[in-house]
């Protein structure tokens, strides 16, 4: 049962198993998006707090250390103990991240059990993970072995934190690595009341790390710490260009990135106008939009491009949105005050640039940071609001004839996270399938992302996997042993 007023028990760093003020004692305000009201103070690191997090992780990492001991059985162990626990805890730490991040209660509770099944899905990968023998030419024997690639640095998002937390301690975890995180700023209060859960679980010291603080900041500190080897970041296209260029001029670290999206979604004329609206509505206005691959396009076909756009337009305007602990409500406030000014900032850019409002574009209220969901229609390819992310309940609707012109307009775009198609054609739905330049592409459906698929972009969306085996591999070295045999004796 959601707590609209959760006992908020961590605040400070979570170091080497312990919670631990900033060293200069700094703090910042974490704010309820409902209210723009505080919820409390955290501790704010910066470069002496992540060097201190990461001489624990490295210690953590050393050859005689308990956990490079750790039979990898034993990892899936704890592993498993940690999903246990925020399974046990999901009421408590949804009501948290609901209170934090303003996604309604329902959504905050599943984000948390997805978590969990993400880690039991990694805890199963720690006695998986083998290399292979190789027949080389010559009296040779030629094995690989898989090794931890050591301490690795991460980057939380605001949009799904916990989803992200485990999808990165997950594969880190499972491969044998230890981490030191940094939270959004946002949305730090859940990830510490995770981190207080790995210590009941029984990780060992130095194993996980959290240092809060900003981009800048903290952030800026791991991206370029020498004893770091692997980052992994999800945010906004224009950070992960500077987390890259820090990456090189640090130690030439192991760079992961999941950057930003503008999703094309494909709606033709041979499917149930009404179904694909229900897919198309879900597929942009989930999590308020704040969603890296939210179908933000939505290309119509021409012959049903009328009768979509106004019952799409009806569909938005009936969007519950408002108090996020409500089981009615279906959107809550955007995250912050940047956010909820840029989506504003967007819609107007829209109206100026000629698209047609057909519902919503303003905001809800005068108290906290609440949009209405909004659609446009008559939307054109060079409009701002077709080439930008939004990141908020924003539907543009574009119109387009053929196949070919499809592929080619949904492609003319810098990101490539996901795309969608809705069709009762298989030829088209494969061949669109193929062409698309995207990492993700669903067919009939939209935003179906499992901890057992990997998920990761083309182009300036990122590269390198989260989910799956794929995002093990991430946090692996590869390394090749080759033994001179002996000459048979005559």
């Amino acid at each position: 049962m959601p707590n609209r007023t959760p006992k908020i028990k961590y605040t400070k760093h979570f170091i080497n198993n312990e919670f631990v003020d900033s060293l200069d004692k700094k703090t910042f305000a974490v704010l309820n998006p409902c209210t723009a009201e505080k919820i409390c103070d955290v501790a704010e690191g910066f470069k002496a707090d992540v060097d201190i997090a990461v001489k624990a992780a490295k210690a953590a990492f050393q050859q005689n250390s308990a956990w490079r001991t750790l039979d990898p059985s034993a990892r899936e162990v704890l592993m498993n103990k940690l999903a246990d626990l925020i399974e046990r805890d999901a009421d408590e730490l949804a009501s948290i991240l609901t209170l934090e991040n303003g996604k309604p209660f329902k959504a905050a509770l599943w984000e948390i059990h997805n978590a969990a099944k993400t880690m039991r899905y990694y805890g199963g990968w720690c006695d998986k993970i083998y290399g292979k023998t190789i027949p080389v030419d010559g009296p040779f024997f030629t094995i690989t072995l898989k090794e931890p690639v050591g301490v690795t640095g991460q980057i939380l998002p605001w949009n799904f934190p916990v989803a992200l937390l485990a999808a990165k301690w997950g594969p880190a975890l499972a491969a044998g690595c230890t981490t030191v995180l940094k939270p959004a700023e946002q949305t730090p209060i859940t990830i510490l009341q995770i981190a207080a859960l790995t210590k009941e679980a029984g990780f060992p010291p130095g194993v996980i790390n959290v240092v809060n603080g900003f981009g800048p900041t903290a952030g800026a500190a791991i991206t370029n710490h020498p004893d770091i080897s692997k980052i992994a970041f999800v945010g906004s296209t224009e950070v992960g260009r500077i987390i890259m260029e820090s990456a090189a001029k640090s130690n030439l670290k192991r760079v992961g990135l999941e950057l930003g999206g503008k999703s094309p979604i494909a709606i033709f004329d041979d499917v149930d106008v009404d179904k694909a609206v229900e897919i198309a509505y879900e597929a942009v206005f989930i999590n308020g939009g704040q969603a890296c691959c939210a179908g933000t396009r939505t290309f119509v076909q021409d012959t049903i491009y009328d009768a979509f756009v106004k019952k799409a337009a009806e569909r938005a305007a009936k969007r519950k949105v408002g108090d996020p602990f409500s089981d009615e409500t279906e959107q809550g406030p955007q995250v912050d005050e940047e956010m909820f000014t840029k989506a504003l900032r967007m819609i107007e850019s829209g109206k100026k640039e000629g698209a047609k409002l057909e519902t919503g574009g303003s905001r809800i209220g005068d108290k906290g940071y609440f949009i209405q969901p909004t659609v446009f229609s008559n939307v054109t390819d060079n409009m701002t609001i077709a080439r930008e992310e939004i990141f908020g309940p924003v539907q543009q609707i574009l119109k387009f004839s053929s196949v070919e012109e499809l592929v080619e307009r949904a492609n003319n775009t810098t990101y490539g996270l996901a795309a969608g198609i809705v069709t009762n054609d298989l030829n088209k739905a494969i061949a669109f399938a193929k062409a698309a330049q995207a990492g993700s592409v669903w067919v009939n459906c939209f935003n179906i992302v499992s901890y057992q698929a990997p998920f990761g972009g083309y182009k300036e969306s990122g590269f390198g996997k989260d989910m799956g085996e794929e995002a093990i591999h991430e946090y692996l070295n590869i390394k090749t042993v080759t033994i001179a045999l002996p000459t048979p004796s005559k």
